[in-house]
């Protein structure tokens, strides 16, 4: 009952984004800031990011809220990949990740196969690399 009425009121509303989430973590750091040392305008600065988080999420102009999400997937978007990255390299433990030496991209090899030669996707240079 409370569900649907919550999916009511969201009915035409811009929701949720990686913008708001980002907001929203900041908010979280800012105000565990705040805890501690107890700054007034720590306070104000997390007020105002909530609110900013509050509208942007509450927003009926969808295609603003878009478009400001847009621009900041396009400055985050490479750091977000670069730490999805580190992320499954860290976490795989069955390959081993290098660069190719030609064009720099990322490459992926069994680990513990020895000396193997690798043919890079991207541009096509074949290499020699240990596993």
């Amino acid at each position: 009952m409370i569900r649907n009425a919550i999916q009511r009121f969201m009915y035409g509303r811009y929701g949720n984004d990686q913008l708001n989430l980002f907001l929203m973590t900041i908010f979280l750091l800012l105000y565990l800031g705040f805890v501690f040392t107890r700054l007034e305008l720590l306070y104000w600065v997390n007020f105002a990011l909530l609110l900013f988080s509050l509208f942007r999420m509450l927003s009926r102009n969808i295609m603003a809220r878009r478009a400001e999400n847009a621009r900041f997937m396009k400055a985050a978007g490479p750091f977000l990949s670069w730490l999805r990255l580190r992320r499954n390299i860290h976490r795989d433990k069955e390959h081993v990740y290098f660069k190719c030496p030609s064009c720099g991209q990322q490459l992926r090899v069994p680990r513990g196969k020895g000396k193997i030669t690798v043919t890079c996707r991207g541009c096509g240079a074949s290499f020699q690399e240990k596993s």
